[in-house]
């Protein structure tokens, strides 16, 4: 786990960090939106260049290769923003069906930088260097060279991108209108939101449901057709996730990762797995993935005599006795 750095006290309300961690897979054509329609979680639809979809991609077991967010950086070019370390299997599984359709893949594509922007006066310090920003969560503004999307309700976090070979002055400007912050404080922002993200030990290893996409909005139930789509069906209308995803902090120093798998005191039989890990004020924070009756038994990671992981409230109810209801996109 990476420590986040301190900045300025004067300039807390408007930070900014490099999200290196982050890939952006570029998919371009005019069969882009009708390919991902088939393959991905989530409705294409409804894509257009004011907005931006998460979602997510199942291999045909249902389980997620990868979550994304979609968005349109140009006419008839797009990107899913994703994992670093989930981007080669990512576009290994995509490339095996887009040969059949006029559309191309683009892994190797680096001219566009990806930042997290927040704070409570992030919003003015972006518009101070001529960005427009849109005024609600996955909503999208662009121009030359850029693109901004809210992340958030209260218009507080945001995701900049900048084509950095084009426009190089812009990423210069943005380092000097916000305070440097760390990709850590950023990911712990995402996770106190509820918002899980598939890292590489955890490719294909969980469903959507066990990452509660069914109540974060990357599943659109009502869209029809898509690879894995008859299994997550299924589980949403007659059946029970046998995991859902919680919020947890835990002391520092336990080395805890993603795809660390958790225990009960006692029990050698894992009841869960990490699903994100970072630290932040002494405490190491997770999302983790795990049974009822293991979250009810108390978590231990990495062993049933493990550090204890002590459950917080995320900002949506998550009801593990009963089926998610069905959804209204």
């Amino acid at each position: 786990m990476s420590t986040p750095s301190a900045p300025k006290e004067s300039v807390l309300s408007a930070l900014y960090a490099p999200l290196q961690s982050e890939a952006l897979l570029h998919i371009s054509g005019p069969d882009t939106l009708t390919f991902l329609q088939g393959q991905t979680t989530c409705d294409t639809r409804k894509l257009s260049a004011s907005g931006a979809l998460p979602g997510a991609y199942c291999n045909i077991q249902g389980r997620v290769v990868c979550d994304f967010l979609l968005l349109q950086l140009e006419e008839e070019h797009y990107a899913l923003r994703l994992k670093a370390d989930t981007l080669e299997k990512a576009a290994a599984t995509f490339g095996k069906y887009i040969v059949f359709s006029k559309a191309e893949l683009d892994s190797d594509n680096h001219d566009w930088a990806l930042f997290g922007c927040w704070g409570e006066s992030v919003a003015d310090a972006l518009r101070a260097l001529d960005l427009t920003l849109p005024a609600e969560r996955y909503q999208a503004t662009s121009g030359d060279g850029w693109m901004v999307v809210q992340m958030d309700d209260a218009g507080q976090q945001f995701e900049v991108y900048i084509n950095q070979r084009e426009h190089p002055a812009r990423q210069d400007a943005l380092g000097t209108a916000l305070a440097e912050g760390s990709e850590a404080q950023w990911q712990i922002l995402q996770m106190r939101a509820g918002i899980g993200r598939v890292e590489g030990p955890n490719v294909e290893e969980l469903l959507p449901q066990m990452l509660n996409y069914d109540l974060t909005g990357h599943v659109s139930f009502n869209k029809g057709c898509y690879t894995g789509q008859e299994i997550v069906a299924r589980l949403h209308y007659r059946g029970k996730a046998k995991r859902r995803m919680y919020l947890g902090e835990l002391a520092v120093g336990t080395g805890i990762q993603a795809g660390a798998s958790l225990f009960n005191k006692g029990s050698e039989q894992s009841v869960g797995i990490v699903v994100n890990a970072a630290e932040q004020d002494g405490r190491g924070l997770c999302l983790v993935s795990a049974t009822e009756k293991g979250v009810a038994q108390g978590l231990r990671l990495a062993s049933s005599e493990g550090s204890t992981i002590d459950l917080l409230a995320l900002p949506y109810p998550v009801d593990a006795a009963d089926p998610a209801k069905p959804h209204t996109d």
